[in-house]
């Protein structure tokens, strides 16, 4: 369970420089492949290795599957950890910070996964974990950063939250059918899996209510966004950051097939900002519901829409 920020918490008292007693969670999978000197199972050995040979107690999480390893993340917290490092892509990071949200125990993150939205978002080294690890013992001898969150509320449930952004609409139903493929493995399902969708490409009808305002949208994709990018690189909403204390709602209004092709690459540099179809606007709260529509945030499934989504100032540390 995570602790108040307002209690005491594991890693609050920790002073610069010394000795550090760190959780080190390594991805039990890779959702669309890697293998060998890419993977996160190297890149932990090798972070692991760094860690240890700088002084710091290293305790290595590896699980047969990710709920046991957020279990084990959970417990590891409460027993005193003073700081959290994940080694995999943005499925890590959100098991990360739904671990720590409302802790004072910082997050560090190793990029070693498809897509590392959330560390491209934080200008961290996405091919070099060496790079990564470095960066990481430099923060650690300094303060902390405060990061904003983006937090789920469904009923019946408890909170998550995301670093990245919560999607539902094109990208969702893309993650939702790779998923459920077992065939092709690696980066090729995911591909296949966007053609399938792009050829029954259609208008989706949402009821939305911002920031107390309903309003009814149509539209191909919306994303509740906190970071820059989704899906290995698409800068969905690349003026946004993670310490304005504000999500931004990205909306791709119906289009063609013919026309969303044009715009899909342009997504990948930001080019797309300007086009008719496209909106985006800061916002402090989202409740999402269309029929029949899954969300995914960080590219982890979450489940059944209606949502409510709000920002959560502040709400975990980063060193990184």
């Amino acid at each position: 369970m995570n602790t108040p920020a307002d209690s005491a918490a594991p890693g609050s008292n920790t002073a610069p420089g010394t000795a550090l007693s760190i959780a080190v969670a390594i991805n039990p999978r890779a959702a669309f492949g890697g293998k060998g000197a890419a993977s996160p199972g190297h890149t932990g050995e090798l972070v692991v290795a760094r860690l240890r040979a700088a002084g710091h107690a290293v305790t290595v999480l590896r699980r047969r599957d990710y709920h046991a390893l957020s279990e084990a993340v959970d417990a590891e917290i409460s027993a005193g950890a003073d700081a959290l490092v994940v080694v995999g892509g943005d499925g890590m990071v959100h098991l990360g910070v739904n671990a720590v949200a409302h802790t004072k125990v910082p997050l560090g993150i190793i990029p070693a996964g498809t897509g590392n939205d959330a560390a491209r978002g934080l200008g961290l080294e996405l091919q070099n974990p060496g790079a990564a690890v470095d960066h990481f013992l430099t923060r650690a001898q300094g303060e902390p950063r405060a990061v904003d969150l983006g937090r789920i509320e469904r009923a019946g449930e408890p909170p998550r939250w995301f670093m990245g952004a919560l999607s539902a609409g094109f990208d969702a139903l893309v993650n939702e059918r790779a998923n459920m493929w077992r065939w092709p493995t690696g980066p090729l399902r995911y591909n296949l899996a966007i053609l399938r969708e792009l050829a029954v490409l259609r208008p989706l009808s949402y009821a939305l209510v911002v920031d107390g305002q309903a309003r009814h949208q149509r539209g191909v994709l919306i994303s509740i966004s906190n970071g820059t990018s989704i899906g290995g690189g698409m800068k969905i909403t690349p003026d946004a950051t993670y310490d304005d204390g504000l999500l931004d709602l990205f909306v791709v209004s119906p289009v063609s097939r013919s026309k969303f092709l044009r715009l899909y690459p342009q997504v990948f540099s930001g080019r797309h900002t300007s086009r008719p179809e496209v909106s985006i606007e800061q916002v402090t709260e989202v409740v999402i519901d269309a029929p029949g529509l899954v969300a995914y945030a960080d590219g982890e499934r979450i489940g059944p829409l209606p949502a409510t989504v709000k920002v959560d100032p502040g709400a975990a540390l980063l060193w990184a």
